[in-house]
């Protein structure tokens, strides 16, 4: 059986705003179920392991969401995230950072998100992300010094899209010009597109509206 470790962000609020924040629901779901569906394993970590935080944004109507939100297994896997630093990564095949604007303020800078993606990549595992999940890709460089983006597709949330949030002055940094300033060819489409870029191992999205795309994109490549 195919194993694939998800990540999702500790970060219960945006910086020092007080703003709540968290993980996407959607972002966590819908690849989840074009995984598990497909006989995958999936387990769920996060930075600092335990309950995670949701962003306030998800949508029970969705019919993907209200499936895994009712999903006894699912909702435990998510109130008792797996510690990324105690995850013994070597046993999955591939890795997934989901979004949530939680994400920009936790997995850029720990350092065991850098470690992991860097020692998956290295031995020849998928490294993919959605929305602002890439984020955990842009201080992560490789044994030789160089950032695992450059040179390479990439997709991820966009500046517009984070204008039309009005998010643009509360993140510390803009996702997309960040993956561009450590080479990453960037892959825009209009906002709220579904939009998946995949070079090689490095499979990324733009959106909530990617999250089941990469999920297939994932699901591709493990076979």
């Amino acid at each position: 059986m195919k194993k694939v470790l998800f990540v999702v962000t500790s970060c219960s609020q945006k910086g020092d705003t007080g703003i709540p924040t968290g993980y996407n629901l959607s972002e966590v779901t819908h690849p989840f179920a074009v995984l598990r569906d497909a006989g995958v394993q999936v387990d769920i970590a996060s930075i600092l392991g335990g309950a995670a935080p949701l962003d306030g944004l998800e949508d029970f109507n969705d019919a993907v969401n209200a499936r895994f939100w009712a999903d006894e297994g699912f909702r435990h896997q998510i109130a008792n995230t797996l510690k990324l630093e105690e995850v013994d990564v070597d046993r999955y095949d591939a890795i997934f950072f989901a979004g949530g604007h939680g994400v920009m303020w936790d997995f850029p800078v720990a350092p065991i998100v850098a470690k992991v993606i860097r020692e998956l990549y290295e031995s020849g595992k998928i490294v993919s992300a959605v929305c602002h999940g890439p984020a955990a890709l842009v201080n992560v460089h490789l044994s030789d010094g160089t950032p695992l983006v450059d040179g390479k597709k990439v997709a991820g949330f966009t500046n517009d899209e984070e204008e039309e949030v009005q998010s643009t002055k509360i993140v510390p940094f803009l996702l997309a010009d960040a993956l561009k300033a450590h080479g990453g060819l960037y892959q825009y489409a209009p906002n709220w597109s579904d939009n998946v870029a995949v070079d090689g191992r490095l499979i990324t999205g733009q959106n909530p509206q990617s999250a089941a795309s990469v999920g297939k994109a994932i699901l591709k490549a493990l076979k």
